[in-house]
């Protein structure tokens, strides 16, 4: 049988294996997958049956595609048995925005044990991972990305004369229940379907055509020390205390994927929660500074004068 689905860098602990042999106690049938006959769940339970000298061992079978039985192994692999480390749910959540780009954040948290903010952070960082307007959730049901466009998609529906129940509208539109209903109310009492708070909340976070922001591009790591050592050689940015310090946060940035992993893998679990907190709080922080770069970037640009640092 191959070993090959499995979220774990380290395949099989060899102590755990021999604790498992050693111990005498009744295991669950290892879980195979039928197409490949790679195992997706028990490959202690197997090594311990090896060394045990046991010449059958009591199988189930999955019949699906390679890349559900590797989700099926990530998420019995979290649930039960020898718990997988942060760094292999991390690969192993990356491989499923890939395989299964349709699923929700939620949906894709739930079954690698990592939160659903930090799911949606790896799907914006990965690169070539197709862009849908729907997602699909752990309870089946597909749901727009954005919520402005479910509520366009009911004020349509309301519009266009055809008497649908509430239940009828949410689940064509592809919203909530309440959703439905404030959009019903709202359009028949001639209002916007989309409230104001969230129409700039959805401009903030869109880029408009023909702004300056729609041309810009992800650079690669590479092309990150080269863009700081010529934003560094700019004396409006060198010559003030403000624009050192922010040259200064950009360079201490880890440029590659890996040099990330190397941090995440040095951290002490009891020091996870406390860290994940703050590194949302400052993706938050970014995420109002590059807005603020985008409508800025929108304005005419106008002669400016140079600052410079008086104690220079």
């Amino acid at each position: 049988m191959g070993l090959s689905v499995s979220p774990r860098s380290q395949v099989v602990d060899l102590e755990h294996a021999r604790g498992l042999a050693e111990s005498g106690t009744e295991t669950p049938p290892i879980l195979v997958h039928w197409p490949t006959m790679q195992v997706i769940d028990g490959r202690h339970r197997l090594r311990a049956a090896e060394l045990r000298g046991d010449e059958h061992i009591e199988v189930r079978f999955f019949d699906g595609s390679e890349a559900d039985a590797f989700v099926l192994a990530v998420r019995l692999n979290v649930e039960h048995g020898l718990p997988l480390q942060r760094s292999d749910r991390m690969a192993a959540a990356r491989r499923i925005v890939r395989s299964h780009p349709h699923w929700s954040d939620r949906r894709i948290a739930h079954a690698s044990a990592l939160a659903a903010r930090t799911i949606a952070a790896l799907r914006r960082s990965m690169d070539n991972v197709p862009v849908l307007p729907t997602r699909e959730g752990s309870d089946g049901r597909v749901r727009p990305v954005s919520a402005a466009d479910g509520r366009s998609r009911a004020a349509e529906l309301v519009r266009s004369g055809r008497q649908l129940s509430l239940r009828e509208l949410a689940r064509e539109a592809g919203i909530s229940l309440g959703t439905a209903r404030d959009v019903r109310q709202r359009v028949l009492s001639g209002r916007d379907a989309i409230p104001q708070r969230q129409r700039e909340r959805q401009r903030g976070l869109s880029v408009p055509s023909g702004s300056a922001q729609a041309e810009t591009r992800k650079i690669v790591p590479g092309e990150r020390k080269q863009i700081l050592a010529r934003l560094a050689r700019d004396p409006s940015l060198r010559l003030t205390d403000k624009g050192r310090t922010l040259l200064r946060m950009f360079a201490a940035h880890p440029s590659k994927p890996e040099e990330w992993q190397q941090i995440v893998d040095s951290i002490p679990r009891h020091s996870v929660d406390a860290l994940l907190s703050l590194a949302q709080s400052c993706a938050e922080d970014w995420q109002i500074f590059a807005r603020q770069l985008e409508e800025c970037s929108r304005q005419p640009a106008d002669a400016q004068q140079v600052p410079v640092d008086e104690n220079q």
